[in-house]
């Protein structure tokens, strides 16, 4: 693969090719702190509702950290009225309580305890830690309506969604709960309230599904919703909405794990679709407190930057960048994050311990490794620019680490054919990164994987 075509120069008689490499260092703008300290950057973010914050793997320090720095600036200017991330709803709402001074939980440490489920250092980590007590302290020199939310955008929350539903309607129409728990009981005989058991039980052993059973519980939440507001007054209206959303998650839930053993694109496409979709009504819902809410959006690359510019695209996945260009068009910008080498927390296996794992230096025809030749440490560039447009224009690799990094199979595993100006507004290269710290690293990770040489380009 080779770079996109370069800018024609004339000088001395002689017209020379300016190389993708020389492009990228003519225009971009070199960073030499946090990504915040750059007014243009932030002039560059501002005025957009949706602001999508990618990372290239869910392991890395410094993904977490500019993207937190760069949302503080956002909330500080007025521009950003949420933070809404790739963790369940359920979760993620107990931090939203803390960080509103609603919440019985004494720090930020407490309020980040619902994250229990694989991978915890994703959300469990120092950087999640830091922001979310700034976010607390911000909020609580504000008014309550000029307070900054905090919201999971996921769907694996079955069993904690359902429980969420019913704690509910518990307190405010006992008669309801009652209902709601015998539908939501179809589920019971799966022994478990997670969705894989469940999704294995439709796929493979015949069991009857329990689409019905959640489709009607959030046709009736959804009738009733408004009495409940208008009966106990608008301070209920954040937890019906609460409730209402947690019964949105179990029903895509349902059918993402009804989807899962079935067909991947499948699969993917409705959990994205979720996560737009949940975008939507937050924007909605903050619509009532504000005259034209924006929703900052931390989540994978892969979900972030446009999938049609992306090798996704040929299997049949959209994912939430494309449905929020759609949606939002000029109204909503795109971040990626990439980074040449240096370490990540990450997994060898699914469910497997955190580690803290060195990363290979990227393949020789990848964007990172053409990144590594400009030279600087940490940049970033504008892909509205028109010569970086040309200069990015040819498809190349692009590096997506998750929570698990398998380094011995890393062209497999871990590369996918992109077209990165196409794919992402805004570009940051970090060229050398770090492990994330988790809140509780053990031994294991503090020691670290034994330093190893890997060659370029394998």
């Amino acid at each position: 693969m080779t770079g996109g075509v370069g800018e024609m120069t004339e000088g001395a008689g002689v017209m020379r090719t300016t190389t993708p490499v020389a492009t990228i260092r003519s225009r971009a703008h070199t960073l030499t702190g946090m990504c915040a300290h750059d007014e243009r950057l932030i002039r560059r973010l501002r005025g957009h509702q949706l602001v999508l914050f990618g990372e290239a793997s869910h392991g890395t320090h410094e993904f977490y950290a500019e993207r937190a720095e760069l949302t503080r600036r956002l909330i500080e200017a007025g521009d950003v009225q949420a933070v809404a991330v790739e963790g369940d709803w359920p979760d993620a709402y107990r931090v939203n309580r803390y960080v509103l001074g609603q919440s019985l939980d004494q720090d930020a440490e407490h309020a980040l305890r619902g994250f229990q489920r694989f991978p915890t250092w994703m959300w469990r980590n120092r950087d999640v830690l830091a922001f979310v007590e700034w976010l607390h302290d911000h909020n609580a020199r504000r008014p309550p309506a000029a307070r900054v939310r905090f919201y999971g955008l996921d769907l694996y929350s079955l069993g904690a969604s359902m429980e969420a539903v019913v704690a509910y309607l518990e307190s405010v129409d006992p008669q309801e709960a009652v209902r709601a728990r015998a539908r939501y009981g179809c589920f019971d005989r799966f022994g478990s309230p997670e969705g894989q058991s469940y999704g294995y039980a439709l796929a493979y052993q015949g069991a009857p599904p329990c689409q019905d059973e959640v489709v009607s519980q959030l046709i009736e939440l959804r009738a009733k919703t408004a009495d409940y507001v208008r009966r106990d007054g608008m301070d209920a209206f954040d937890e019906a909405f609460f409730a209402e959303q947690n019964a949105v998650v179990v029903r895509d839930a349902e059918e993402y794990y009804q989807q899962m053993y079935r067909a991947e694109a499948s699969s993917w496409n409705l959990r994205d679709r979720h996560m737009a979709n949940t975008a939507d009504a937050l924007l909605e819902h903050l619509g009532h407190h504000h005259h034209r809410p924006a929703i900052a959006i931390w989540e994978h690359n892969s979900h972030v930057g446009d999938a049609r510019a992306t090798g996704m695209s040929a299997r049949g996945e959209l994912n939430v960048g494309q449905l929020v260009r759609q949606r939002y068009g000029q109204s909503s910008v795109l971040v990626g994050f990439t980074t040449f080498a240096g370490e990540v927390t990450a997994a060898r296996d699914w469910g497997a311990r955190a580690e803290r794992r060195t990363v290979r230096p990227a393949r020789f025809d990848s964007f990172e490794a053409l990144f590594h030749e400009v030279g600087s440490a940490k940049w970033w560039v504008d892909c509205a620019d028109p010569a970086m447009r040309d200069a990015l224009s040819s498809t190349r690799l692009e590096r997506a680490i998750g929570v698990i990094y398998r380094p011995e199979t890393e062209r497999q595993s871990h590369y996918f054919p992109a077209r990165i100006a196409e794919q992402f507004d805004i570009v940051v290269h970090i060229d050398e990164t770090h492990a994330v710290q988790p809140l509780e690293p053990t031994e294991h990770w503090i020691r670290g994987e034994p330093p190893e040489t890997y060659p370029t380009g394998l």
